[in-house]
């Protein structure tokens, strides 16, 4: 579904798009079959300070809008079009931000609502990849309308992942690669972005990590499922993961292991 799109937008002259969240499928497979090059605007594509764009959002405010802000400023001149995803699967800090975004760049914000509902597997999140490369994989997926034609084989699952995708992927490192993913960062695989059932989905006999964003509403959520699950570490970064967090998941997940033991 889109919200806004401008009557004098040519849809074939759209040749290289920025994605906020994830945009519906149909328009997904309308760049496609563009062959357009598309930008994920929710990752880290420049090298500059996020600090620099205090006039545009406050500094207290989630890591990956900021983040989307400073691409959206970096490559402006480069994009046809921004498609940003304003829905249930995404949050109203993207809505305010595609506002922002719409008064200060020229180049057409088109807000959307992914309410896709067809889930469509996921074989990554669940396979034995390290963790860093299971969402690397499904990060670069939201490129794609349709999933890969082949998936890596699944493995028996040791500890969880559940939450977003961080800002900042260096927390994925120190995972083993038997953790399987859950929260947004599944529904991001299946392509269904505002399934909240699946979203609430985690496993209730696994060591998990309960991540957030900082600032994000997501913290809520993550912060109540933690507290209810016997086995649990809830965590919120903002831009970076520090030392501090890094130890505490590498000593979560020891003690999880001395505990089996």
């Amino acid at each position: 579904m889109i919200d806004a799109s401008p009557p004098e937008l040519a849809w074939e002259h759209i040749k290289c798009a920025g994605i906020v969240g994830l945009p519906p499928r149909t328009i997904m497979a309308g760049l496609a079959a563009n062959q357009a090059v598309i930008y994920d605007l929710d990752a880290l594509l420049v090298e500059a300070d996020p600090a620099a764009i205090p006039d545009l959002l406050p500094r207290v405010y989630c890591g990956i809008l900021r983040t989307v802000v400073l691409n959206a400023l970096h490559l402006a001149t480069q994009l046809d079009a921004i498609f940003i995803d304003i829905g249930p699967g995404k949050c109203d800090g993207a809505r305010y931000t595609a506002e922002i975004l719409r008064r200060d760049l020229p180049v057409p914000i088109i807000t959307c609502r992914n309410l896709d509902h067809e889930r469509l597997g996921n074989p990554i999140c669940v396979s034995g990849l390290p963790l860093l490369e299971k969402l690397q994989l499904i990060t670069a997926g939201v490129k794609d309308p349709e999933p890969p034609a082949t998936a890596p084989p699944p493995c028996p699952p040791t500890a969880a992942f559940w939450g977003v995708p961080p800002r900042d992927f260096s927390l994925l490192e120190i995972f083993p690669a038997t953790t399987h993913v859950y929260g947004w960062t599944r529904c991001m695989e299946n392509k269904t972005p505002a399934d909240h059932a699946l979203e609430m989905e985690h496993p209730p006999d696994l060591p998990t990590v309960f991540f957030a964003q900082s600032f994000c509403p997501k913290t809520a959520l993550a912060r109540d499922l933690a507290a209810a699950h016997p086995r649990a570490l809830y965590l919120d970064a903002d831009l970076h993961c520090g030392g501090s967090i890094l130890a505490k998941i590498e000593a979560f997940l020891e003690l999880q292991r001395t505990e089996v033991r």
